[in-house]
């Protein structure tokens, strides 16, 4: 049994005491534009589309998400569960695969989990990173505070053989049933694209516009 396998199981294990969320099924898609497609503080692609398909049913979910990276498609795959308590306490559990059609990048797996309460939310993922035959172990931790008027920043960072960290501040809507959003995006030098007139790579910035609708 993997690194990954392990985890897996031991948070399944943990989280089987939960509370089970009432019964409802829901099939959701979505389509997505955005000025330059960020994950995570680093830049994936200039002005890229998506789409994507969800499942929910009484608290698991399962869906998938593709989006142009320039060198093929991006394509995602991701299950899991998820509850919330009537005080407003959340937590899920879930698997993620980043999966591509070219050579943009290479395989990476991992395990998600979520606890949340109120206007935070934390998320911890652990994974792996096939790099065309020279892997890498990684984990990533997040802290999202988001405000009731749309307005929500992000810090991120990465740990074990990847390094780097961001942060991410911006403000979304909704008009007619299309989201807008903006946000503008800060990552360290070893997540950024840019370089110093050395040639070094140095910290970043970006603003971004994205707009998607979902039915």
């Amino acid at each position: 049994m993997n690194n990954l396998s392990r985890i897996a199981a031991g948070l399944a294990l943990a989280s089987s005491g939960l509370f089970a969320t009432t019964a409802s099924a829901e099939v959701s898609y979505n389509v997505g534009y955005t000025s330059e497609y960020y994950y995570r503080g680093i830049l994936q692609k200039s002005s890229s589309g998506s789409a994507g398909i969800d499942y929910e049913e009484s608290g698991f979910y399962a869906g998938a998400w593709t989006a142009d990276v320039g060198d093929g498609l991006e394509v995602d795959g991701y299950f899991g569960y998820g509850i919330e308590t009537e005080t407003g306490f959340t937590a899920s559990l879930g698997f993620t695969g980043y999966y591509y059609t070219g050579e943009f990048d290479d395989t990476y797996e991992e395990v998600n989990f979520g606890v949340g309460y109120g206007m935070f939310s934390l998320g911890y993922s652990v994974g792996e990173w096939d790099g065309f035959g020279a892997g890498a172990d990684y984990d990533f931790l997040e802290l999202t505070v988001t405000g009731e008027n749309g307005l929500y920043g992000t810090y991120g960072t990465f740990g074990d053989e990847i390094d780097g960290d961001y942060v991410e501040l911006g403000w979304g809507t909704t008009i007619s049933e299309i989201d807008f959003g903006i946000a503008a995006i800060f990552s360290s030098d070893e997540l950024s694209d840019q370089t110093s007139s050395s040639g070094s790579p140095t910290e970043s910035e970006a603003l971004v516009f994205s707009i998607s609708k979902t039915w």
